[in-house]
């Protein structure tokens, strides 16, 4: 067992090197889910003790979540685990009580998630002083509604040069209407509350698996929650002392999980996924079958099989159960090489299509149109060097580099590095002709 001592910032990350590969074949474990685990880790928050989270993934946003809490007064042990095959680390989390409230400007910059601890903080603790998070640059994604929800529940925000100072002398529950079903002030508002005075009812709740999963953790913890899963989430606060610590294990990772498909979908072969929820996944699966792929459940996971060009089909973001955003790169990826001409629409975030230059240097055919994106499919793609602009667009240019002839490289990874575990050496072992240079 190590107890976390932080991620050197200036850690290089090298280059990732691809190769046209032939058919993947074999199986492949998915992690836990990037979204779910940091949220999960920030409700250690909320009550003293030991906590142990396994099926963590090994990326670079759960040390620099580490790096937060423990700057917040929180104790991360990585209990040792097996480094080879697929299986997740464990982390046991300390909280001793000795919380402080004062998350600084260059931790919480470095990660969109540090925006979590505001629920938890104010909620037990009645403050926060945080800066404005950060994490991927793909368009505004500002937490005016994570905001509104808790100014409903009693609480008040200054905001300051690096960031905003919120107070309460105690959260009430409330009934909360949001506009937007984010997923984000979901989270949020459920973690303040767990422990308000009274009841929250919050209408019109993001519904995505992570959510879920955060749900399931605060149950174990003593919460009271009703309505996980719906658009109606109702949380009957308790008292703070009678919430304890728990175990938990990550929900798996489904963008993850879709990253292999699209692996599959670009490089033909036949591919068991294990760990896939094809529950978590239908709007996607559905999609992908549409454009040619055969996806079976399996009992552990699902089977991907590809034979054939694949065939064009128009694609649209909406929240859960809709086709994510996060789904996208991979998506416009796999259009870039079907058989007709697709349009791809953005309806949650309209700044991320910054990676369509990258593809193009492919030899991608795809022309953008405000919100829409036109994908023409070509017949082969051509290696390149290229840019990782963010972690779900960097990986769906490794996908490309599979399938494109010749050879690709891929920089700036430490993007991909924030949200995959061992992409590279999981891609290797189906067969996928790819290797890393630090």
């Amino acid at each position: 067992m190590t107890e976390y001592s932080g991620l050197p910032e200036d850690q290089p990350s090298g280059v990732i090197v691809v190769s046209q590969s032939g058919h993947l074949t074999g199986e492949v474990t998915v992690p836990g889910a990037k979204n779910s685990v940091l949220k999960l880790m920030a409700a250690a928050l909320l009550a003293d003790g030991v906590y142990e989270l396994s099926n963590v993934p090994r990326i670079d946003d759960v040390d620099i979540m580490s790096e937060l809490l423990t700057h917040l007064g929180l104790r991360i042990e990585k209990i040792a685990v097996p480094e080879s095959g697929e299986d997740g680390q464990k982390l046991r989390i300390v909280n001793s009580g000795n919380v402080i409230t004062v998350a600084p400007f260059e931790i919480a910059d470095r990660i969109r998630a540090s925006v979590n601890v505001v629920g938890p903080l104010l909620g037990r603790f009645g403050e926060v002083d945080i800066a404005l998070p950060g994490g991927d640059d793909f368009g505004g994604r500002p937490i005016d509604i994570h905001l509104r929800g808790l100014e409903a529940m009693g609480a008040t925000f200054t905001f300051t040069d690096e960031g905003l100072i919120g107070r309460t002398t105690g959260l009430q529950g409330a009934d909360i209407t949001l506009n937007f079903p984010s997923v984000g002030a979901t989270e949020n508002l459920l973690m303040a509350a767990v422990c308000a005075t009274g009841t929250t009812r919050i209408v019109n709740a993001a519904r995505e698996p992570e959510i879920g999963d955060l749900c399931l953790m605060l149950r174990s913890m003593g919460a009271h929650i009703e309505g996980i899963g719906t658009q109606q989430l109702v949380i009957h606060g308790v008292a703070q002392a009678s919430l304890q610590s728990t175990t938990h294990t990550v929900v798996a990772d489904r963008v993850q999980a879709a990253t292999y498909m699209s692996a599959v979908a670009m490089c033909g072969g036949d591919v068991h996924i294990k760990g896939a929820v094809s529950g978590h996944m239908e709007m996607l699966i559905s999609r992908f079958t549409d454009m040619g792929m055969t996806i079976a459940p399996t009992t552990d996971g699902v089977q991907v099989y590809r034979d054939g060009r694949l065939s064009a089909v128009d694609i649209s973001t909406l929240p859960y159960p809709g086709i994510a955003t996060d789904y996208k790169p991979l998506l416009v990826t796999m259009l870039a090489v079907s058989d007709g001409t697709a349009v791809v629409t953005e309806n949650l975030y309209p700044g991320r299509f910054r990676y369509i230059e990258e593809l193009r240097k492919f030899g991608a055919d795809i022309t953008i149109d405000g919100h829409h994106a036109v994908v023409r499919g070509v017949e082969r793609l051509t290696g390149a060097v290229v840019h990782a602009p963010d972690i779900r667009a960097g990986a769906a240019l490794v996908v490309a580099g599979l399938a494109a002839s010749g050879m690709t490289e891929i920089r700036d990874i430490h993007h991909i590095d924030r949200g995959y575990d061992d992409l590279v050496g999981r891609l290797a072992r189906l067969g996928a002709s790819i290797s890393r240079v630090d």
